[in-house]
């Protein structure tokens, strides 16, 4: 054990003594719409480069405190969006404001908010006006109808309901039977994969919606998330002290290194269209990676953020 791991595993140790449980602070910035609206204007873009035009039916793992940015997607013109996630976040209100924010950055053809408001969001853009060949008048003009916009709120108030014809809730998801193979266009995540444990199921699920040449859009956060000082210090901890990380939490990071999601597209056949990564310094000596992480390449020690964008095979 070393001064960075030691002091988290102590805060936590203390936490548990107290019977503090830290939550999982999921999606927290998908409770601001412009948060939102960037993030989808990124994955649209990128699916943009590959596809011509919106997406018809969408998919988004871990959606958070928010559906915004699915509703991005409804708002551009995507027919149906089904959102998974094992805990429901959200709330009917905070849903429904966030929606209503959106259709007027949609409808004053709004800027994609970039990387000086932005700077840890990623995929990063060449361009942040708003896509105006894409989500032209015409295009707007349907998806922005207000009898079509009145019915989507409606079933904002009311997103258990199986029988909503725009959103599709499934909470919590661990069956991938809960939607049709084959139906779905586009999947895609913000800052989501590195908590989940059965990647390999998650990636069969996947598998099975997506259409064949379907795309899948994950931006992926491979740093400790604050939970050492040092950004990449979580790869430091040996497995049982990383156990006791996990008293008391409804969740916390897998420590999965970029190479480990590359690994997982080609074993489940999706061909990479596209990959991204942040690379930072590394303040790691020699022998503090843990046993487990010994193997990990220099790269993989500095790349703390990734873009994966892939095509069903």
């Amino acid at each position: 054990m070393n001064k960075e791991t030691a002091i988290p595993l102590a805060k936590n140790i203390l936490m548990r003594f107290l019977r503090i449980k830290k939550p999982y602070k999921s999606g927290g910035s998908t409770t601001r719409s412009r948060y939102c609206y960037s993030v989808w204007m990124r994955h649209l873009n990128h699916w943009n480069q590959h596809r011509i035009g919106v997406p018809e039916i969408v998919a988004e793992l871990g959606p958070g405190k928010s559906l915004g940015i699915g509703f991005c997607a409804l708002l551009s013109g995507s027919r149906q969006l089904h959102t998974l996630d094992v805990i429901e976040y959200w709330d009917a209100q905070r849903n429904l404001d966030n929606f209503n924010e959106l259709v007027n950055l949609f409808k004053s053809r709004a800027n994609i908010p970039n990387q000086d408001e932005f700077p840890k969001v990623i995929p990063a853009l060449d361009h942040y006006g708003f896509p105006r060949k894409l989500l032209n008048d015409d295009v707007l003009e349907l998806s922005l109808n207000e009898e079509r916009l009145n019915a989507i709120r409606s079933e904002i108030l009311d997103l258990k309901n199986p029988n909503n014809k725009y959103i599709k809730c499934h909470v919590p998801w661990y069956d991938s039977k809960i939607i049709n193979n084959a139906s779905v266009d586009f999947i895609y995540s913000q800052s989501v994969l590195q908590y989940i444990d059965d990647l390999d199921g998650t990636f069969v699920a996947m598998k099975n919606w997506l259409k064949p040449n379907g795309l899948m859009s994950h931006s992926i956060d491979l740093s400790s998330i604050g939970i050492t000082k040092n950004w990449n210090s979580h790869w430091t901890f040996s497995d049982l002290e990383w156990k006791l990380m996990k008293v008391g939490r409804d969740f916390i990071i897998t420590r999965r290194p970029f190479s480990a999601y590359i690994n997982q597209h080609k074993t489940y056949d999706f061909k990479i269209l596209e990959q991204k990564f942040v690379m930072r310094e590394s303040k790691l000596q020699n022998g503090q990676l843990a046993s487990t992480f010994k193997h990990l390449s220099d790269s993989d020690i500095k790349t703390s953020d990734a873009y994966i964008l892939s095509e069903n095979g």
